[in-house]
């Protein structure tokens, strides 16, 4: 498996929680457009008070062109954390193309970029955060949580750069995921730009982590 189809175009599909499949042109648009009022009023009044009325007024349509889509408020949020997902697999993997990575390390590191490149630009992705938000439960349990990624991630730096598979290597990197979710997300909890500390200490324990087990090479 190359880097790049950790996150190909697969990875990219319509997400499941949408009631109608936007197959035509205007109908994708519109979905967006939804999409985008669930951001940015999930920015303003958090996930507990968004309602699909909110949703509605924002992106100036009527209620009934929500429902046609989600069926409730929870459904808007987990369609927005399904578009969160797809566009940090997309920017991860623009990412790999860009720095073309020597070494595992700096594969994973890719990643941590990505993760911090959105919170700082991408309305609504803190939904990523599973811990302050109610989450809703998808279809498939796990499939797109640290697990999915772990699984993903040990498959590619196995074969491209020579780390011991196996459960224990997905173990550990799901370990170094959640580390990662944790830190990266307090570092934006009150500076929208996140608190370089915060990312500094993230990188620093991931990588102190995985070298322990991997090699001084990962540096």
């Amino acid at each position: 498996m190359a880097l790049i189809d950790l996150f190909g175009e697969d990875s990219l599909a319509q997400g499941r929680q949408v009631r109608t499949e936007p197959i035509q042109q205007r109908s994708a648009a519109r979905l967006s457009a939804l999409l985008d009022a669930a951001a940015e009023v999930v920015d303003e009044v958090g996930f507990d008070r968004i309602t699909t009325a909110m949703v509605a007024e924002r992106a100036g349509a009527s209620i009934g062109t929500v429902y046609r889509y989600y069926p409730d408020r929870v459904a808007v949020l987990e369609g927005l954390r399904e578009r969160a997902v797809l566009r940090f697999r997309q920017r991860v993997a623009d990412n790999l193309k860009a720095a073309k990575p020597e070494s595992w390390w700096e594969a994973v590191d890719c990643g941590i970029t990505a993760f911090v490149e959105l919170y700082r630009a991408e309305p609504g992705f803190r939904i990523l955060h599973f811990a302050d938000r109610e989450r809703a439960q998808t279809s498939t349990p796990g499939e797109q949580d640290s697990g999915f990624f772990a699984n993903q991630i040990a498959a590619v730096l196995s074969e491209e750069f020579g780390l011991s598979g196996g459960d224990d290597l997905i173990f550990r990197l799901e370990v170094a995921v959640e580390m990662a979710d944790s830190l990266l997300s307090r570092a934006f909890t009150w500076n929208s730009q996140g608190d370089e500390r915060f990312i500094a200490e993230c990188r620093r324990i991931m990588h102190d982590y995985l070298t322990g087990f991997y090699g001084p090479d990962a540096g």
